[in-house]
């Protein structure tokens, strides 16, 4: 028995031990598996790692470009895509042109920069620095600020109280937006080839935040150029200057034409024939002369195409309170601030660009078109988009539609309620106090308000106007003391004579100057924005009620419609309609609105894409702001600059159906 007894007290003792090894090995595994959930990677390890990489990457590769002669790019770029050709004024240097007309330049909106010289507390440090141009560092760093600064007052279109901010002066105004992101600076370097230096060109830049007739009430901007201009002209032997606007500078400079010849204290008082004596030519460069159809889009919900596209990727990001930014409602606060925008609303009515069921551009087709060479020459009556069918028909006269079935359907099966009349609802920004820091005039609208709008259905030209005072009544009024958008019956009423008509060509003479040439030189060849259509936003409070329908699609690969946005020919911001039609008609000889006839020509650069990245944003791009490093364009500019005329460059250039569309125009010439 004790045997026994000895025996099982053995067992146990020994089974009492393994026990504790059995703990220490499971205590072990589950140590093991702590360790491996610790090295899982979270997403943000992966973030982190994937931006690592890329700020590795990129250093080494800054590191190499800093490291490697400065002609390698140029010998890997002429490896793969054969000898660059001459820059423009290295082959009329070798042609033997030289500097001989003084150059100015008028820069467009939003390319010339701005600087700060007085703001509140939250801008310490700013002084004298660029809130508009350059890197935009600050729109990171203070976004509220920076669109406290950069926005006007809402009541006088000037400065907010204890804010200034003034144009940047001199050449580097505007040569280039943002670092590597050029403007003028192809052009200078240029004209610089063939002689010319900063005695010899000018940058007339203004800010171009404010109503024309208001650079000149705060900055004396007007005055500046007039003696500006005066003074090349006496220093270079009595030659007269060659003028270069671009984009919305075209406006401007028309403007400064009617106001250097008007009597003081409102004009210039430069007399009659001030333009005649100090001109030669006015070659304008993308030049909306009859408004931007995209203009209506950014006042109307603050977007465009691009803006619409990124608005359906990451639907509500955009509108909703982002770290504290509502980003489109402080976008639209800030630019229904700036009067200038309002220079570019479509101008002419449905008489220019289009009624209900017709429109100028009729049976334009949409389909890609094979890429052409900027040297191509097109004859002036040579209509180069054929177009047979009417199966592709675009009503491009519904500039606003509510709804694709109202963008395409015939007039007399929509049913409109005018709006007009209709009593707006409560004032959401006094109901909501989160409004009250991103105020626009919508929140004065309410429900009943947005619901009128929308069930007007269409809206063309001839009635956006109604559409923008029921909807920002504010901005129209400060619009309305500053600019006109119709069509003079008698110019020589003195009505016409106050300065708001003065940047309209279809309420104005151009100056008596018969040995002027006026040029309108743009690119083709892109689909740019002609008219589009727009959905009512899910919520109304605190949001802007409005947005481009980007599901809203025309169904082929040819289709017009595409996100919303129906497309049209021209540089991807102005249509050829309005860049063309005042060259190719209305200014066409001698009629009303050219009384002197002053000659006109039609320059058009056919869109042609870099062949590949090493190009940059190439030398033959007809893009409203790469244009401006267009070889072709510039070559004709440096060509008038050293004397030529525009019969000597070869007359009109034209790849579009210009001429075509304006014969449709039925205007009293």
């Amino acid at each position: 028995m004790s045997m026994l007894r000895r025996r099982k007290g053995s067992e146990t003792d020994k089974n009492s031990k393994e026990i504790p090894k059995e703990i220490e090995g499971n205590e072990k595994e589950k140590t093991k598996k702590k360790i491996q959930e610790k090295r899982k990677w979270s997403c943000v390890d992966n973030c982190c790692w994937f931006v690592g990489c890329i700020c590795s990457i990129w250093w080494f590769l800054l590191f190499l470009y800093n490291a490697m002669p400065a002609s390698f790019p140029q010998y890997v770029t002429e490896a793969i895509t054969g000898p660059l050709p001459d820059p423009p004024g290295v082959k009329l240097q070798k042609e033997g042109l030289s500097a001989k007309h003084p150059v100015v330049f008028v820069p467009g909106i939003v390319t010339g920069g701005l600087e700060l010289w007085e703001g509140h507390q939250c801008a310490d440090g700013l002084f004298r620095k660029r809130l508009w141009g350059g890197t935009f560092g600050e729109v990171y760093r203070r976004p509220l600020c920076w669109v406290e600064h950069m926005s006007l007052d809402n009541e006088t279109g000037l400065d907010p109280p204890g804010i200034r901010v003034r144009p940047v002066p001199g050449l580097v105004a505007a040569d280039y937006f943002a670092p590597g992101y050029f403007v003028w600076a192809v052009l200078i370097a240029n004209l610089a080839r063939i002689g010319y230096e900063e005695k010899t060109m000018y940058m007339a830049a203004y800010d171009w935040r404010i109503s024309f007739q208001n650079t000149e009430v705060r900055d004396q901007t007007l005055s500046r150029i007039k003696s500006n201009i005066e003074l090349m002209v006496a220093t270079n032997g009595g030659k007269k200057v060659v003028v270069i606007p671009h984009s919305m500078g075209v406006l401007y400079f028309l403007h400064f034409m009617k106001w250097v010849e008007a009597p003081t204290p409102v004009g210039g008082g430069g007399g009659p024939d001030w333009c005649a004596k100090h001109i030669k030519a006015v070659m304008n460069i993308g030049g909306p002369f009859l408004g931007v159809p995209k203009a209506v889009a950014g006042l109307f919900s603050a977007e465009a195409k691009d803006v619409a596209v990124a608005r359906g990727i990451a639907p509500g990001v955009l509108d909703s309170d982002l770290f504290g930014l509502q980003t489109l409602q402080h976008v639209m606060r800030m630019t229904r601030t700036w009067d200038s925008t309002m220079s570019m609303i479509p101008k002419g009515g449905e008489t220019i660009w289009g009624g209900l069921d017709w429109s100028p551009e009729e049976g334009y087709d949409c389909s890609p078109k094979k890429q052409k060479n900027n040297d191509t020459y097109a004859a002036a009556n040579n209509g180069a988009e054929q177009v047979d069918s009417q199966s592709n028909k675009v009503n491009y006269g519904r500039m606003v539609s509510f709804g694709k079935d109202a963008s395409v359907a015939h007039s007399s099966n929509i049913e409109r309620i005018d709006f007009r009349d209709a009593v707006k609802g409560n004032n959401l920004a006094k109901s909501n106090v989160s409004c009250r820091d991103v105020w626009t005039e919508y929140h004065e609208m309410g429900g009943v308000g947005v619901k009128a709008v929308a069930d007007y259905k269409v809206f063309t030209a001839g009635s956006l106007l109604d559409l923008f005072q029921f909807v920002a009544p504010k901005m129209m009024q400060r619009g309305g003391a500053h600019f006109s958008y119709g069509i003079a019956d008698d110019l020589d009423d003195p009505e016409y004579e106050h300065f708001k008509y003065w940047s309209n060509p279809l309420e104005t003479k151009l100056p008596n100057a018969p040995g002027m040439e006026i040029y309108s030189m743009y690119g083709v060849g892109i689909p740019t924005e002609r008219s589009y259509v727009y959905k009512v936003s899910s919520s109304v409070e605190c949001y802007i009620p409005f947005q481009i329908d980007t599901s809203a699609e025309g169904g082929s690969g040819g289709s017009c419609l595409q996100g919303g946005v129906f497309s049209v020919n021209g540089d991807e911001t102005v249509p050829v309609l309005s860049a063309g039609f005042m060259c190719a008609k209305a200014w066409r000889g001698k009629t009303r609105f050219n009384p002197s006839g002053i000659r006109t020509y039609i320059r058009e650069y056919d869109h042609a894409p870099p062949a590949n990245l090493l190009e940059g944003r190439g030398t033959q791009s007809g893009a409203h702001v790469d244009i401006m490093g267009n070889f072709a364009l510039i070559e004709d500019i440096i060509r008038v600059a050293a004397g030529a005329t525009g019969e000597e460059l070869g007359g009109d250039q034209v790849h579009s159906d210009i001429f075509k569309w304006s014969e449709k125009i039925n205007l009293k010439l």
